[in-house]
């Protein structure tokens, strides 16, 4: 086989990784808009918390979009599962200050533990939520 075979999906690979980066970048700009605390600025100041809290949201999205590329049956298809996927990880941020509602001040103080708690709340129902996307 010729190596220039292997590099046939070349051209796919490129339209779902891009995609899928300009839904990660759609994802973090909406949580960004929906957090009353502002994690780049906390971040930039040392907080911990504030990153944490962040990067569980990050994970929690791309878990599930990773199984929407998988399963993809075009590239519409994938977009509008990881379009779904970025509503429900918004939603977890929602529930999580319904369940406590105070939990963006606590970040914003640099308290790892609802960090933490957020961030675990994410990735579990990034990973249910990925469990849900298989055909």
């Amino acid at each position: 086989m010729p190596f220039l075979d292997y590099l046939s999906p070349l051209p796919n690979f490129v339209l779902y990784f891009g995609l899928s980066l300009v839904l990660l970048v759609m994802f973090v700009t909406v949580y960004l808009q929906i957090t009353p605390h502002k994690e780049f600025a906390l971040i930039r100041a040392g907080n911990v918390a504030a990153s944490i809290s962040l990067g569980g949201a990050m994970l929690g999205f791309v878990l599930p979009l990773a199984v929407c590329i998988t399963h993809a049956v075009s590239l519409l298809d994938m977009v509008l599962w990881g379009l779904v996927t970025l509503v429900v990880q918004a939603a977890v941020f929602f529930f999580a200050r319904w369940l406590k509602p105070d939990l963006s001040e606590h970040i914003g103080e640099g308290s790892v533990a609802h960090a933490t708690f957020v961030a675990s709340l994410s990735v579990a129902i990034g990973v249910l939520n990925a469990a849900s996307l298989v055909p």
